[in-house]
């Protein structure tokens, strides 16, 4: 186990799902990466697939929830923390909820779907009946960088069919 402070362990976790987004982008995904953590150790992760498995909801976020109940045999992941380098979208945000997940933890704020405090925060919404602690901007440069690059490289290649009017690169427009 860990025996580091949580400041210490935020950016530790993040790094590990720094390592999944770079899963993704080695695979041809837009480069978001999850982990789920329990008593400091990771018990699932996730980076986005939605080209590979042509899938609208395999965002990292929701395939490392499921990666979770999986290991733990319950839909309840309380004791966890997610960790996730890109702010989430409305979807992994109700999953979140949903999965009673009582931390989260996200890099890169995202101006076109972020749903953590971006465009509306709804894991701090009172209407629910579930509202994790929220912390983002965890290695904010790094989570962000490596989705402006790859748009921006998308861009100069020219590909269609890539997304990114759902997942651009933080703070610039599609």
């Amino acid at each position: 186990m860990l025996n580091l402070d949580v400041e210490e362990r935020d950016v530790y976790f993040m790094r590990v799902a720094l390592r999944e987004a770079e899963r993704a982008l080695e695979i041809g995904e837009v480069p978001v990466g999850c982990v789920i953590t329990r008593k400091n150790q990771v018990i699932a992760r996730g980076c986005n697939r939605r080209e590979a498995l042509q899938d609208p909801t395999a965002h990292a976020e929701i395939l490392a929830i499921t990666a979770a109940a999986n290991h733990l045999g319950s839909w309840r992941l309380e004791e966890t923390t997610l960790y996730v380098t890109l702010e989430p979208c409305p979807m992994c945000a109700g999953a979140i909820i949903l999965a009673r997940i009582p931390r989260v933890v996200f890099g890169a704020f995202d101006p076109k779907a972020g749903c953590c405090g971006t465009l509306m925060n709804l894991l701090a919404d009172s209407r629910f009946n579930h509202r994790p602690d929220l912390r983002g901007g965890v290695l904010e440069a790094e989570c962000g960088g490596i989705l402006s690059a790859f748009f921006r490289e998308i861009r100069a290649r020219g590909r269609e069919g890539v997304p990114s009017e759902d997942q651009p690169p933080p703070g610039e427009a599609g």
